[in-house]
């Protein structure tokens, strides 16, 4: 059974800093692409941060420079590092692994960057 489970949100103020986990299981870890998606209220989910098997990585231009994104195979995780927080960064953030037509996703995390 393939589980994806994230950990690591709640509320932080403007400018503070959180650390994202995801724990996988059921998958071959190090095959998949692994990236996190947000979605906020009222908008389609988005691409935030994505790590490919040989750990090529993309952004958004919206996190570039603030987010940073990380996995270990050994430990089938995948990690997000979230600095200088905006409260446009509020949204529930799901963690997602894919490899061909494998496609998993978490449950998601909330996040809300508030004063």
């Amino acid at each position: 059974q393939v589980q994806l489970v994230e950990s690591g949100g709640g509320l932080v103020q403007p400018g503070g800093s959180l650390r994202l986990s995801c724990a996988t299981s059921g998958i071959v870890f190090s095959f998949y692409t692994m990236g996190w998606y947000r979605q906020a209220p009222g908008k389609p989910r988005e691409l935030v941060a994505s790590i490919t098997s040989a750990e090529s990585t993309y952004y958004a231009d919206s996190v570039k420079g603030r987010f940073t994104i990380s996995r270990d195979n050994a430990k089938n995780a995948v990690y997000l590092q979230m600095n200088s927080l905006k409260p446009e960064d509020t949204a529930v953030y799901y963690c997602n692994a894919v490899a061909g037509r494998y496609d998993h996703w978490g449950q998601g995390t909330q996040v809300t960057v508030s004063s």
